[in-house]
């Protein structure tokens, strides 16, 4: 087994030092880890005479945000959603970090990478408005309101961030992409301080239309709308969809401690696979995803038995399940480690899942408390795992967790964190 407090021989060890969530359970890491654990769902039904109306039973919605909280006024009106969203989260993970760019890291020492599908509700808002007004109806604001890059964008202009800057499109896997492109920036010593994460806002009705043609949402839950979202259950029938961002502050822990911050845990290793099957459904053997966990194990220098708990991507969709499962089966063997998938009460936050997973993940570790799996009533057989179902299970003494995230196009993202290498570790 490897030590607890594992270092990086050779490597720089990369912290997380701040983090920033906007969720429909909550925006707070005390909010979101007591709505995991207790079950609180943050599911519900759309509005009757709403725009989504008819189009889907269930949804994650995440508390509206006051735009001028981050931007000045008449800028408001020129960005989509998933853009304030992401410097809600932004900003709250910056300060969470007690970062100052300028006083307390060079403003080209520190880069942003925001990733996720952009302002498409934005993108749909003005292929009507063209519709029925001709060219003079679109607005010469349309680009900077939607492209994918301007939450990165936006981001740095708020903040003075000159360095590296980015956006990663690999669907649901982007979130956790920008991570492990943020350790490596880190690694390389291209950076001392990098803005992770990503933003979706996909409750907009062409989104929605097509994921329910598609017959990927969960259906007969309109009475139930918090028990439609069951990973792993038996009576799993699809996906809820559901919006939010999620932002981590990674920094290299020598200029944390030079700062005197503490850190929450360490980004220890990453892997990244492609299934290279099919454009939306995963190999049904999962060797894509087995092979994305050994390689960040791998990448972290630990063993599968070092593993105290492994964050599903789990989205509660019949074949993606199975094929995930098969994976952690495959790289664990006979005694895996706890399992449980957290989109049951906060829906799939497409994109933006992963990072905010891997906030609940460095939260259970070090914590020591593991959510569960709500709605895992009956479990599949084709999925069997050591669940953490019925509550939270207590977990004294792990090291190191694992995240996954797997998206569209066959992108598998893992990530392993460990306890913070920094003289000072956060209360959490």
């Amino acid at each position: 087994m490897s030590d607890p407090r594992h270092t990086n021989t050779g490597r720089a060890d990369v912290v997380v030092s701040g983090m920033g969530l906007v969720t429909p359970v909550g925006s707070s890491a005390d909010e979101v880890m007591a709505a995991m654990c207790e079950g609180r769902s943050g599911l519900v039904r759309p509005d009757a005479d709403g725009p989504l109306a008819g189009s889907l039973e269930t949804a994650g919605f995440a508390a509206p945000i006051d735009p001028t909280s981050v931007l000045p006024a008449p800028e408001t009106r020129l960005v989509d959603r998933y853009i304030v969203m992401a410097m809600r989260a932004a900003a709250d993970a910056l300060a969470d970090a007690a970062i100052e760019v300028g006083r307390d890291v060079d403003p080209y020492r520190i880069g942003v990478i925001l990733s996720g599908n952009g302002g498409l509700a934005t993108l749909e808002a003005q292929v009507v408005l063209r519709t029925q007004r001709g060219r003079l109806g679109v607005s010469p604001y349309l680009l900077p309101a939607m492209l994918p890059n301007m939450s990165a964008a936006r981001v740095a202009i708020r903040h003075g961030i000159r360095g590296y800057s980015s956006s990663i499109s690999t669907a649901c896997a982007a979130g956790a992409q920008s991570v492990g492109e943020g350790l490596r920036l880190l690694r390389a010593d291209e950076a001392d301080v990098v803005v992770v994460g990503c933003s979706e806002a996909p409750l907009f009705p062409t989104l929605v239309d097509t994921f329910g043609n598609a017959r990927a949402l969960a259906r007969g839950w309109a009475d139930d709308p918090t028990g439609a979202s069951r990973p792993f259950d038996r009576r799993r029938n699809g996906l809820v969809l559901g919006e939010g961002a999620g932002v981590l502050v990674l920094e290299r822990a020598e200029h944390a401690d030079a700062r005197g911050a503490a850190g929450y845990a360490d980004v220890l290793g990453w892997g990244a696979t492609n299934d290279a099957h099919h454009p939306t459904t995963p190999r049904p053997d999962g060797a894509g995803a087995a092979a994305c966990m050994r390689q960040a194990l791998r990448s972290a220098g630990v063993a599968p038995g070092d593993i105290g708990y492994v964050n599903a991507h789990g989205t509660s969709t019949r074949l993606g399940d199975q094929a995930e499962a098969l994976a952690i089966r495959e790289v664990f063997g006979g005694h895996t480690p706890p399992v449980s998938s957290t989109k049951a009460v906060t829906g799939h936050l497409l994109g933006a899942s992963g990072v905010v997973e891997s906030a609940v993940s460095v939260l259970a570790l070090r914590r020591g408390l593991l959510p569960p799996t709500h709605n895992l009533d009956d479990p599949d057989p084709a999925c069997e795992l050591d669940h953490v179902r019925k509550g939270p299970r207590a977990a004294p003494g792990i090291s190191h967790v694992m995240s996954n995230s797997f998206g569209f196009g066959g992108h598998n993202i893992s990530l392993v964190y460990g306890l913070p290498s920094t003289r000072l570790a956060r209360a959490v």
